[in-house]
């Protein structure tokens, strides 16, 4: 990659961030030659961990610990009190480099609750549109059992979806769209930056860990600075910086530079900037439960291809036409082991010695003898999951600082389930996929429930296995809300309020997440700055 020398770190742009938004921010930006452009990522670079290049590669980038961000929650009293794993992507590519390669839009309603006519499904069309033309996104064929599935579906209340991202998909189940092409992960790097690297405009640093952002006595970004190779360099900024860290890095790195609740900063000695009480509230994210099931045979799918929308809570107060929970169809044999190594450590070892002793390497090595034995194998290759993700929770978390130090994690709390009304969805939704799994099509299969059980069909065991099983689905949003209230960070254009030279370009400026998958819409919105950016610097 292009590296910057020590005496020219002036750029027009610094991008912080090399996930999903900031690649495609920085790519944009970069096609005009006369633009000179920053993109920080403090992660490695995308070859050297080739398994994020291929479209198989998924499993085994999910268990390696330097792609990951390893966090905790604090303790859910929604969850019985646990702390839950949050983790999230590093490295070029960010989260979209090892994913399930998930490509959806969401629909109409999600971006019509954003409640800016700038950002309605029809403003957004365009960019969705120039992404999957550069990305190349393909649904999955058909198997025996993804048909059963989608058919007990259409038994349960479902119809049959042809095309999950036309913007109405309510009530429908069907194969998702997935960024690959061939055997190859059409990722946002893979997409928008790795073909350009040889843009001598372009400078694309790794390892590169953003200390904080410099503003001078007017409150104009002047510059960003960071850590590289053990050296402090500090990028000037002609024109603007753009946050694409992500919804738990974004807001922890605005008020590491003195933009955020001026309480919190004055606790942790940072001097204050500008007092934006927003910064870090609004967190929302997507709790899920997985319902495991055992076939009669081997399911012959290898992705979780066929996903779903319903409405579950009728009692809602959401539009008519918005769904509240997602279905996946989950073949087991596609990452059930890999899925294991990752979050078991997270279960059996607490936060305080995550980090500290070798216990999750050693329960890792644990989980991966355990699925060595031809049997399990063979157990695993028949069993599938039905998850129920919670699409439009009503609960409002934070995200804190922890100290004034840049290499901290923020304090992250989801607070799931904090709202009743989130719990009456997800048991209407488990409800819903037990009424999948238990139409002709599977019972044919094979439907026998493992997890949780036919002993919990009572609405009170109901809610007592989700609040004991539920987990991420690592769809972090809502932390830089945009919007015109106090509370909102970023105007329709993402520029910071209070400052200049800032915008934010991440999932942390939804206002309300929608119901799907959060990489497409992600990478729309890092599309979409570039826009604002070269608009604003038009003659």
């Amino acid at each position: 990659m292009t590296q910057a020398r020590a005496g020219n770190f002036e750029f027009d742009y610094v991008i912080i961030g090399g996930g999903s938004s900031g690649c495609v921010a920085a790519g944009q930006l970069s096609a005009d030659p006369q633009a000179r452009v920053l993109l920080l990522e403090l992660g490695d670079r995308a070859e050297q961990h080739p398994e994020t290049l291929r479209a198989d590669g998924y499993k085994d980038a999910f268990i390696n610990d330097a792609l990951m961000f390893e966090r905790f929650s604090v303790p859910q009293p929604g969850c019985r009190g646990r702390p839950l794993f949050m983790g999230s992507g590093r490295g070029m590519g960010g989260s979209g480099s090892i994913n399930a390669m998930v490509y959806l839009r969401g629909s109409a309603a999600d971006f019509r609750a954003w409640d800016e006519p700038t950002w309605s499904w029809s403003a957004v069309e365009p960019a969705f549109a120039a992404i999957e033309r550069t990305l190349d996104v393909h649904r999955r064929p058909p198997t025996e059992f993804t048909e059963a599935a989608i058919t007990a579906a259409e038994h349960a209340g479902f119809h049959r979806q042809h095309d999950l991202n036309d913007g109405d998909f309510l009530g429908g189940l069907g194969y998702e769209w997935m960024n690959y092409r061939d055997d190859e992960r059409r990722n946002a790097y893979v997409g928008f930056i790795k073909p350009h690297l040889d843009r001598p405009n372009l400078v694309v640093l790794t390892g590169a860990a953003v200390q904080r952002l410099v503003f001078d006595e007017r409150r104009r970004l002047t510059g960003v600075e960071f850590i590289h190779e053990g050296a402090r360099h500090t990028a000037r900024v002609r024109r603007e910086a753009v946050l694409c860290a992500g919804a738990l890095e974004s807001p922890k790195l605005l008020m590491l530079s003195g933009v955020g609740p001026r309480a919190q900063l004055v606790a942790h000695g940072v001097p204050p900037v500008f007092d934006l009480p927003g910064v870090g509230a609004n967190f929302q994210d997507h709790p899920n439960v997985t319902l495991f099931h055992l076939a009669r045979r081997d399911v012959d799918c290898f992705y979780p291809q066929v996903y779903g929308f319903h409405r579950a809570n009728r009692a809602s107060e959401l539009p008519p036409d918005q769904a509240d929970t997602c279905y996946v169809v989950y073949p087991a044999r596609s990452s059930f082991r890999e899925a294991f190594m990752r979050m078991l450590p997270a279960l059996m070892v607490p936060p305080a010695l995550y980090h500290r002793t070798r216990l999750p390497r050693i329960v890792r090595a644990g989980v991966s003898l355990a699925f060595k034995p031809g049997f399990v194998r063979s157990i695993v290759r028949r069993l599938y999951g039905l998850v129920v993700i919670l699409g439009k929770p009503r609960s409002r978390g934070s995200v804190r600082l922890a100290s004034a130090r840049a290499s901290d994690h923020p304090i992250v709390d989801p607070a799931y389930f904090a709202d009743p009304e989130d719990m009456d969805t997800m048991i209407a939704g488990v409800e819903r996929a037990r009424r999948i799994a238990d139409a002709d099509p599977l019972k044919d299969y094979g439907n026998r429930e493992l997890l949780p059980g036919r002993w919990t069909s009572s609405r009170a065991a109901t809610a007592a296995f989700i609040r004991s099983m539920a987990m991420t689905t690592y769809h972090y949003a809502g932390t830089c809300a945009m919007g015109r209230g106090a509370d909102a960070v970023v105007d329709a254009q993402l520029r910071v309020r209070g400052v200049t030279g800032l915008r934010v370009a991440d999932a942390s400026i939804m206002p309300v997440v929608p119901v799907s998958a959060l990489n497409a819409p992600s990478m729309m919105i890092g599309h979409r700055v570039a826009d604002f950016l070269r608009e604003a610097a038009a003659p």
